[in-house]
């Protein structure tokens, strides 16, 4: 009899310590729980900075369509004995060879007649920050230019460059009324380094001043303003030979947000003696130059 009875006291008690037991990892659970979500409220709650926006082109357009047919026969006039298929491909361009076409791309003309040679190349370079918690991609397009600007050994930022050094050289395209051609240019035979100083002075005044025949003025490399974001030109004329013409490069290079472009353009007489014109040569190229800026505008 009396273990029976320690039998009935011993099952209820067991009873009440699974009972609390059960409780007990009720109440961890729910406090392992409420810990998680205090974990996750306090992640949420951290300030990170936002990156940078994205720049605003996100893919380039082709660059042997990029110039209109028009503009393309004015700058590279082909030869008379051209048949119309050849013609048709001398426009058409040659596209360089690209491993992303929505980085890298570029396109190149050659135009050949017994007077000379005409070079054209566009290049179009989209450029992407990698880590745009640092910086955005218009910005990391504003470093690549400036780095290309400082290998021009051209200043940045900066107006164009000093009467005294380049004259012509106005923020606008051709007459150099800036740099008061007509009087000082013309009175003093240039002192200083730059030789050419006077000569074009005489041959832009339109007032009969000396000497007709002059050669056309050196407008030289500089900042310009009025193309994309901001641009730059370089100007450079090969050296003289006996027997090799001078070739004329002008190579034009601007942004516009995250895009930079280069126009280059070559012109090489075939005689000796014979010097392609700076205006004119840079007038053509810039002219190509705001046509590619407008089609990205548009």
């Amino acid at each position: 009899m009396q273990r029976k009875a320690v039998r009935r006291r011993v099952l209820p008690g067991i009873a009440m310590l699974t009972a609390l037991m059960a409780g007990l990892t009720g109440l961890t659970g729910c406090t392992s729980g409420n810990g998680v979500g205090d974990d996750t409220d306090s992640k949420a709650g951290d300030s990170s900075p936002a990156p940078a926006p994205a720049g605003k082109y996100r893919s380039l357009p082709a660059p042997c369509r990029a110039a209109d047919g028009k503009r393309l026969k004015a700058m590279l006039p082909a030869a008379d004995s051209l048949t119309d298929e050849q013609r048709t491909q001398l426009y058409a361009g040659t596209a360089d060879t690209s491993y992303d076409g929505d980085r890298h791309v570029g396109c190149r003309w050659t135009a050949q007649t017994p007077e000379e040679t005409r070079l054209l190349s566009v290049v179009f370079e989209r450029v992407v920050s990698y880590d745009r918690t640092t910086m955005s991609d218009d910005d990391k397009a504003r470093q690549v230019y400036v780095r290309r600007l400082t290998d021009a050994h051209l200043p940045f930022p900066g107006p164009t460059t000093s009467p005294a050094t380049s004259p012509g050289t106005a923020p606008g395209t051709a007459p150099g009324t800036a740099p008061g051609a007509a009087a000082s240019p013309g009175t003093s035979p240039a002192p200083t380094a730059p030789p050419a100083a006077g000569a074009p002075s005489t041959g832009q005044s339109p007032q009969p001043a000396g000497s007709p025949s002059a050669p056309p003025p050196e407008l030289g490399s500089r900042v310009i303003e009025g193309l994309g974001t901001e641009a730059f030109l370089e100007d450079k004329l090969s050296a003289a030979g006996a027997s090799a013409a001078q070739a004329r490069t002008v190579r034009i290079v601007f942004r516009t947000s995250n895009v930079i472009v280069t126009v280059e353009y070559n012109v090489q007489p075939a005689l000796p003696g014979t010097v392609p014109a700076s205006p004119e040569t840079q007038d053509k190229a810039r002219q190509l130059a705001q046509a590619l800026v407008e089609r990205f505008n548009d």
